[in-house]
């Protein structure tokens, strides 16, 4: 049991710790309020925010930029959702006739080069973010959200590269989900597969891992295609929506947009 309390002790005194719980275990009413005061999900607005929070500064607003491009793809994705039918039978025709007819092109073009530009402006805003040393304490935190924000998008981005099922599509992706054989102890190439076998039967193998999981089976397919539609369309992005909603909250939080520390 103290192996127990030590470990805990350990996990609770560390620096990934305390930048995630800013208060410790709720046991009075004092501590009980704090808990709710540092919860986004229940108390939305911070207590305080420092005067350095909401005064005008310069920076290369890539933040917020990468933001509006993701308003711009997500109603420009819903409106794209009326005219595409992700099966095979009509999937190449329907982005064939989304880039000829559907308001001449004009609603596919700005999904698409709106998600190029939202992959630029993300690396840029982690690269200001990076160059002025904002990865420390006390924003460690909201640097780990951003950068699971970062890859979000680009699995956005790979995701939405199998939808137009032409040739580029499916072999880009066929080559891009072959690394996912390689994902350590979940890739049946990857390390720490083998450890995983009953009997010298292998737990892990090609019809069990990563990518069997990802594509729907063990070529890119019709399964592949709507488990890359509902990625790209539903779950990816409402992830991402509740990540923004705690990254705001967390830049306020900690004394608004961050300068060179």
């Amino acid at each position: 049991m103290s192996l127990f309390n030590a470990v805990g002790d350990y996990i609770r005194g560390s620096q990934i710790w305390g930048s995630i719980f800013r208060h410790g275990v709720p046991k009075d009413r004092r501590t009980r309020a704090m808990a709710i005061l540092s919860n986004v999900f229940l108390h939305l607005h911070p207590v305080a925010v420092r005067k350095s929070g909401i005064r005008l500064s310069f920076t290369w607003c890539m933040g917020g930029l990468t933001f509006f491009l993701f308003l711009a793809e997500t109603i420009t994705g819903i409106l794209l959702m009326f005219y595409y039918r992700p099966v095979v039978e009509y999937a190449y025709v329907d982005i064939q006739g989304l880039r000829a007819h559907v308001t001449l092109g004009l609603l596919r073009e700005i999904h698409r080069w709106g998600a190029h530009a939202m992959v630029i402006a993300i690396w840029l805003h982690m690269l200001r973010v990076f160059l002025t040393g904002s990865y420390k304490p006390p924003r460690e935190f909201n640097w780990g959200v951003g950068v699971v924000l970062l890859t979000l998008t680009l699995l956005l981005s790979f995701t939405g590269y199998l939808l137009p099922w032409d040739q580029l599509a499916i072999w880009a992706i066929t080559v891009g989900s072959n690394m996912a054989r390689a994902t350590p102890v979940a890739g049946h190439e990857g390390p720490g597969a083998a450890l995983l076998q009953i009997a010298g039967v292998p737990f892990i193998h090609g019809g069990s891992d990563a990518r069997f999981l990802l594509l729907g089976g063990t070529v890119v397919g019709p399964n592949a295609l709507l488990r890359f539609y509902i990625l790209h369309c539903i779950f990816i992005p409402f992830v991402v929506t509740i990540l923004i909603a705690v990254h705001f909250w967390r830049v306020r939080k900690d004394g608004g947009i961050s300068g060179p520390l």
